[in-house]
């Protein structure tokens, strides 16, 4: 089965994370998000961790140079040779077009740009809804999925909830707004190269991942 090179796109609760963990299965190939890297190359204390971690302790923002330096380095790892998904990266067009020369000057190329599509009042309603069991982590959802016994976890018998602060319906638009205006410029770019894939995030999470699968080929 050829592996595939693929860059996942969505918005915050639209379950592109779940989706490329199944990709990873399917494909056998590597998820590369970019805080891992980044958190990877710090931990390895290379030239590259090392100047990444003076830029992020001073506050600031590590360069795209940076970013493209650390995606070139990764990639040559005999884990993606057969291909990876690279989540969190590209943000912007001109880190696209870094990204691009790139994997031009290793001889490859990207097979998909996926966008996994979900309707900002749907991503407010999952997102808002959700809590958490305080004891053993399990989520539930105010519509989706409460407990079998209100106030008590199906798991583990606990019963104190947690709610994440930044679930809230403010904080969940301004998340959309700033993945709006991010992704935006970068559909028409992917467009252009003619590997922009959409796929409808709103369905069962099966159906997602059967239309990803078919997208993607074999």
């Amino acid at each position: 089965m050829a592996g595939k090179r693929i860059i996942m796109m969505g918005p915050p609760g639209g379950g592109k994370g779940t989706q490329a963990k199944r990709l990873q299965e399917r494909y056998n190939i590597v998820q590369l998000s970019t805080g891992d890297m980044l958190r990877a190359a710090i931990a390895s204390g290379s030239e590259l961790g090392r100047q990444a971690k003076a830029v992020m302790d001073a506050g600031k923002l590590v360069s795209d140079d940076l970013m493209i330096a650390m995606i070139d380095q990764r990639i040559d790892q005999p884990d993606c040779a057969n291909g990876f998904i690279l989540d969190g990266f590209p943000r912007t067009i001109p880190q696209a077009e870094a990204l691009d020369k790139l994997l031009a000057r290793k001889g490859l190329k990207l097979d998909a740009a996926i966008e996994v599509r979900v309707p900002d009042e749907r991503l407010l309603e999952r997102l808002t809804g959700r809590f958490t069991c305080a004891k053993c982590g399990e989520g539930y959802h105010d519509k989706f999925k409460l407990p079998k016994r209100a106030g008590v976890c199906d798991v583990c018998g606990g019963t104190q909830f947690t709610r994440r602060s930044d679930d809230n319906a403010e904080t969940v638009k301004t998340r959309l707004k700033a993945y709006h205006e991010q992704t935006a410029p970068l559909l028409p770019f992917y467009q252009g190269k003619g590997v922009l894939k959409v796929v409808d995030g709103d369905q069962d999470m099966a159906k997602v991942a059967a239309d990803l699968e078919r997208v993607l080929g074999p």
